[in-house]
């Protein structure tokens, strides 16, 4: 019997996090995003070789660091180009309760000109969250268009 190229719970994309200190990282996703662990693979020496979370319908995959293999997460190697968007019913509450959990705000909850109210943190790993509600359906000419009078274009 053929199996499908992707598992039926997966997305075609996925994020894989490394991260110094997984079994606390769950925790804190479980905690801030309302996350459920869905598997956990222990290594003999107590790290996590492999765990799954899901928050809301996502995947979210993540280990420790096993810098020997070169699996190394962003405040080993200075910080991390990436940032992880999630939605969340209540941004302000979301937010408040990651700030509380030890996450650093990078940038302020504000309502945004393409419809959300948002903010960014780092969580206590070094990963980059934007945490959003979305709050306006907005059209891609009115987006446009305020992107333009906000940069001063129009």
């Amino acid at each position: 019997m053929a199996v499908d190229h992707q598992p039926a719970e997966s997305h075609t994309v996925s994020p894989y996090l490394c991260v110094d200190g997984a079994a606390a990282a769950i925790d804190f996703y479980t905690d801030v995003f309302d996350a459920t662990e869905t598997y956990r693979v222990s290594a003999p020496d107590g790290k996590l070789g492999h765990a799954e979370v899901k928050i809301g319908d996502s995947p979210v995959m993540l280990s420790d660091e096993y810098p020997e293999m070169n699996v190394r997460g962003p405040k080993t190697i200075g910080g991390s180009p990436v940032t992880l968007t999630v939605f969340v019913p209540d941004v302000d509450a979301t937010f408040a309760k990651a700030l509380a959990a030890g996450a650093t705000e990078l940038r302020p909850v504000e309502d945004q000109f393409y419809g959300d109210r948002a903010g960014q943190i780092e969580d206590p790993f070094g990963h980059r969250w934007s945490i959003h509600t979305h709050i306006e359906d907005v059209s891609p000419e009115e987006i446009d268009r305020r992107a333009a009078a906000m940069f001063g274009e129009g």
